[in-house]
């Protein structure tokens, strides 16, 4: 089964997704440290200094030692009250209660129950009228309450009651927009820089998708990062290098050939001064066998750099003509009466692919049916014997240049094994493919496949 990939697959994307994993840490982090200095801050300024007075209390209250008087600063005032002020739902603050537990511990107090919770004080809240004009502006600032509560046996209960900071909304908030705003700046900064540094690689691969050895050579412009560059640089020389290596094979094939068939031309010379016409014939077949095999070698190895450009042809007058050069050497090869496709190809070269399949067909299945067929998004050329057919297995084999299912060796019945090869090279070519399939009943069915 094939795992389906998430996230984005450019390289902008994909820089994008990196650079936002790396600024989510880097502000967590951040959020972290805010949220700890915050902590320690209100610990120093309002924890430890509400513990210190309530110790302070107790002791006194211990002492016997009346509790000192409260001032309008906005400080805690501690109290002592006959009852608990603190409701009995309240959310307790654990931090506080340990704090005043452990400082009673050192100073060799004791006492029962601790409780200390926080309140939320909102500025409208009508308690604020019974305290000064500092201390109720700094409770309303604040926007919380801390009241603590320490029992003291048959005295009654130490109270507290201090400003709270109510978690620092505003800040966080504050930070959470700057970590908006931070993304949206760097993550567009980073698609720009992702977007240009893409873009040679784009036409590097454009280039390369659209090469072909016979076209001209126009080197590819090198931008971008030195790697980027350096890509760039190594696929206009491997460009270049090809290009050469393919002039000169079609230099040396094209000397092979000139050096192939000068010999042969004497050869067709010299047999016409033999006598005996049985020789005469079999040595002139053996020329033509070996200049149609020279040619179908020369053919198969210039195909990807032909020389006829494209041009638009009729399909159906195509396949008839091909057909009518068979029912004019006595083959019995019969034609579907098709309507008129016009698609732009190479005439010659697809000429001689449909000639190729119809020969195979020939040689195999006496009688041949062709059909022209317009498919959805394709042209269909089918060619269809009644002769043995070919396993399935070996169905890719036969495509193989030289390679013979029938294993006679006679070049009437088998050809040497260049025809199919050269068949779907000349269709592939033009960005097609042959298909093959047994016929119910016997025979083979060869299916020529051309995208429009």
């Amino acid at each position: 089964m094939k795992i389906r990939r998430f996230g984005p697959r450019s390289l902008a994307g994909q820089m994008a997704v990196m650079v936002a994993i790396a600024l989510f840490c880097a502000q967590a982090i951040n959020f972290g440290m805010f949220l700890h200095e915050r902590r320690q801050i209100r610990f120093e300024q309002v924890t430890l200094p509400s513990i210190t007075r309530v110790v302070d209390g107790v002791e006194r209250i211990a002492a016997g030692r009346p509790l000192p008087d409260g001032d309008d600063r906005g400080r805690g005032r501690v109290l002592l009250e006959s009852t608990n002020p603190i409701p009995a739902d309240a959310e307790p603050q654990r931090d506080v209660e340990a704090g005043i537990r452990s400082a009673l511990a050192e100073n060799g107090l004791t006492t029962t129950t601790i409780q200390a919770v926080v309140r939320v004080v909102l500025p409208q809240d009508p308690r604020l009228r019974a305290f000064g004009p500092r201390r109720a502006e700094r409770f309303a600032r604040a926007g919380g309450e801390l009241i603590v509560a320490v029992e003291q046996p048959g005295k009654g209960w130490i109270t507290l009651h201090a400003p709270w900071p109510r978690g620092g909304g505003p800040s966080v908030w504050q930070l959470i927009a700057q970590t908006l705003i931070l993304y949206g700046a760097v993550l567009i900064a980073v698609l720009w820089a992702g977007s240009r540094m893409a873009r040679p690689l784009r036409d590097l691969v454009s280039a390369a998708s659209s090469f072909t050895p016979g076209g001209p050579v126009a080197p590819l412009i090198e931008r971008g990062p030195s790697d980027v560059r350096a890509v760039t640089g190594a696929f206009n020389a491997l460009r270049t290098r090809v290009t050469g290596m393919l002039d000169e094979k079609d230099r040396m094939l094209g000397a092979i050939g000139h050096d192939l068939r000068t010999p042969l031309a004497a050869l067709r010379v010299r047999i016409e001064s033999v006598e005996d016409e049985g020789d005469h014939d079999r040595m002139a077949e053996i020329i033509a066998e070996m200049d149609r095999t020279l040619d179908d070698i020369l053919s198969l190895a210039r195909l990807g750099r032909p020389s006829e450009p494209p041009t638009e042809v009729d399909m159906a007058a195509l396949v008839e003509a091909v057909v009518e050069d068979f029912r004019d050497l006595g083959a019995d090869v019969t034609a579907e009466e098709s309507p008129r496709l016009r698609m732009t190809l190479r005439p010659t070269l697809m000429r001689r692919a449909v000639r190729n399949l119809i020969e195979n067909a020939v040689k195999y299945g006496v009688s041949v049916e062709v059909t022209l067929v317009q498919g959805p998004g394709c042209v269909r050329i089918g060619i269809a014997d009644r002769g043995p057919g070919i396993p399935p297995d070996q169905f890719e084999e036969v495509f193989d240049p030289f390679t013979r299912l029938e294993t006679s060796r006679n070049k009437d019945t088998g050809g040497i094994g260049l025809g199919l090869a050269l068949a779907r090279a000349i269709v592939r070519e033009a960005g097609g493919d042959i298909e093959l399939a047994n016929r119910d009943g016997g025979g083979l069915l060869a299916t020529i496949v051309l995208k429009r």
